[in-house]
């Protein structure tokens, strides 16, 4: 039988949508799948409720699950999925030290300062699209569950990756969320913030396609640069 290559699918973070992966898309095919709260306005479900959305989305398989900030909490409850090959967390931002008010604010602010300024109106733009109801509701869903420990039944390879400038994502937390996972690593990109995707793509490309070669079956070659760009995906 034919080996299957697998596929990487994309879950963007909170408010975020199709924008935040182009640059992205345009180095490693990928679909995305947005979901309530992350690219669509719809009612916000429960945090499996979103989680069984993004399976349905996920095709016959095999692939490598990429969610982004919030959208981490999402992919860890799906990834026990037996279609899921692999994951890349890129900034999960619940550590339950930041969910207090101030200091979850204080942190924003630090991490927003070390964004480029360049990115500002796309990310906007992104959350004028979603809309501030969709984004509050998503938060409220999705902040309070604890992804370390949704992690430990999840047993594919689980890479997180975090800006030395992130403060959303701070590197003991991103040690800790690695750590939970029975296979877990941590990568960090210098000098990024907690947009990755958007302002450091090269790195997270070379992220992505070393979780796509992982869980590619021996003696056969993957080369997610060539060949298809992906699809936008919206269950």
């Amino acid at each position: 039988m034919p080996v299957v290559i697998p596929r990487s699918v994309l879950v963007p973070g909170l408010g975020l949508d199709g924008r935040s992966w182009s640059r992205l898309r345009r180095r490693v095919p990928a679909d995305v799948v947005l979901l309530p709260g992350m690219g669509r306005s719809a009612p916000v479900p429960p945090l499996d409720a979103l989680a069984a959305r993004l399976r349905e989305a996920l095709g016959p398989g095999p692939v490598v699950l990429v969610g982004h900030s919030q959208g981490c909490q999402v992919v860890a409850v799906a990834a026990v999925d037996p279609r899921v090959a692999g994951v890349v967390l890129l900034g999960p931002s619940t550590d339950p030290r930041l969910l207090g008010p101030r200091t979850l604010a204080g942190a924003w602010l630090r991490t927003s300062l070390g964004e480029p300024w360049w990115q500002l109106p796309l990310v906007l733009a992104q959350w004028l699209t979603t809309g501030p109801r969709a984004m509050r509701s998503l938060w409220r869903v999705a902040a309070p569950d604890r992804i370390d420990e949704r992690l430990r039944a999840v047993t594919v390879p689980v890479t997180v990756v975090r800006g030395t400038r992130d403060r959303l994502c701070r590197a003991g937390w991103a040690a800790a969320v690695a750590a939970s996972a029975p296979s877990g690593r941590v990568v960090e990109v210098p000098r990024a913030a907690h947009m990755t995707p958007q302002t450091h793509p090269d790195a997270v490309a070379a992220v992505i396609r070393g979780a796509l070669e992982a869980a590619t079956p021996s003696g056969e070659a993957a080369h997610p640069e060539d060949g298809d760009r992906g699809r936008g995906v919206s269950p």
